[in-house]
């Protein structure tokens, strides 16, 4: 049974997930919850049973010293909650955590059992996945679903991903057949320079996040980490003239991928991100983020509901973007390759 003694009634709680491993490459996703959890001070309510859900021979627990004696810290998923202050209060429900080695349907389950309890209205599972991208161009974010009425009203892609799936894939569809609203945010890696951290794709997961919400994330030092990383991985391509060519030809592969989208509304939407984000206050215009699939406010109730939009009957859908991997969208400069263990 789930109790949450201590933990106060949320304001249109959204709950925020991210695990290390397999659906975390760079880990970008599991940095990008931590950042939360740092910046708005998150306070840690719940974790769940290492004993139930992980192999403490894949993962190993750790030893320190606190002021001479020897404690352990179990690797586990942890649960805070973090509020959102201003005009408009909102709370968001932190999960990081490590993908687990057994039971995932349990595991599911007793996530589910806490966002019950805590009445969160929408779960936004955030993933980095190994693409052809090229470092030097923005990281590509997927953002997908498998409620084909979420994709259509929140403007998302419908996952029509078939292969081996992590934990991310799994909570997703738990999240479907109990009814619970679920997104889940893809960043694509350049599997060239795989190895963490990687601030960039951090950051693009956050300015995502930022639209999917209509909310603003303070980014502290993460813009200047991003910057930092690309120079480094500048320079180390520059050393090997096998790298700095495969890097071009990704360049030239997603700029041409990129042309049919340099059209006015896509700069016209990417304009009203730039203010908006320089201007917490400024109204979104039509095409902005609140009308741009985040969840809206229903005064009346007090609750967040999806926005309601009339379907344009002359967009049809393109069967050709999208990764086509897990997260259910293609990389623009080419396949992208799943998640390393």
């Amino acid at each position: 049974m789930i109790e949450l003694e201590g933990v106060p009634e949320l304001i249109d709680p959204v709950m925020v997930a991210a695990f290390e491993g397999w659906n975390d490459a760079g880990d970008a996703a599991s940095g990008a919850v931590a950042h939360l959890d740092r910046e708005w001070k998150g306070e840690v309510f719940a974790a769940l049973d290492a004993e139930d859900y992980y192999d403490f021979q894949v993962n190993r627990p750790t030893v320190w010293l606190d002021n001479g004696v020897r404690k352990i810290t179990w690797p586990t998923t942890r649960l805070s909650v973090v509020r959102i202050g201003g005009a408009n209060p909102r709370d968001l429900v932190l999960v990081r955590g490590i993908e687990p080695s057994m039971r995932w349907r349990s595991f599911c389950n007793e996530l589910l059992g806490f966002a019950h309890e805590l009445g969160v209205e929408m779960v936004v599972i955030l993933g980095a996945l190994l693409g052809d991208t090229p470092h030097t161009r923005p990281v590509p974010v997927s953002g997908v679903t498998s409620d084909p009425d979420l994709a259509r009203t929140m403007h998302l892609e419908e996952t029509k991903y078939e292969g081996p799936t992590g934990i991310v894939g799994i909570l997703q569809e738990a999240c479907t057949h109990a009814g619970v609203p679920a997104v889940s945010l893809w960043a694509a890696v350049p599997h060239y320079v795989s190895q963490p951290p990687n601030p960039k794709a951090t950051l693009a997961l956050l300015n995502r996040l930022e639209d999917l919400l209509d909310l603003r994330i303070p980014l502290g030092e993460l813009p200047e980490d991003a910057r930092a990383w690309q120079l480094g991985v500048d320079q180390l391509a520059a050393e090997d003239s096998e790298v700095a060519e495969y890097v071009q030809t990704l360049e030239e592969a997603r700029d041409t991928a990129d042309l049919p989208e340099a059209s006015g509304d896509a700069i016209a939407r990417e304009f009203e991100r730039y203010l908006r984000r320089r201007d917490p206050g400024a109204e979104p215009g039509p095409g902005g983020a609140a009308g741009d699939g985040s969840y809206l406010r229903d005064t009346s109730s007090g609750r967040t509901r999806p926005p309601r939009r009339a379907a344009d009957p002359d967009r049809e859908p393109d069967p050709e973007s999208g990764p086509g991997q897990e997260p259910g969208g293609d990389d623009a400069a080419g396949p992208a390759e799943p998640p390393r263990p």
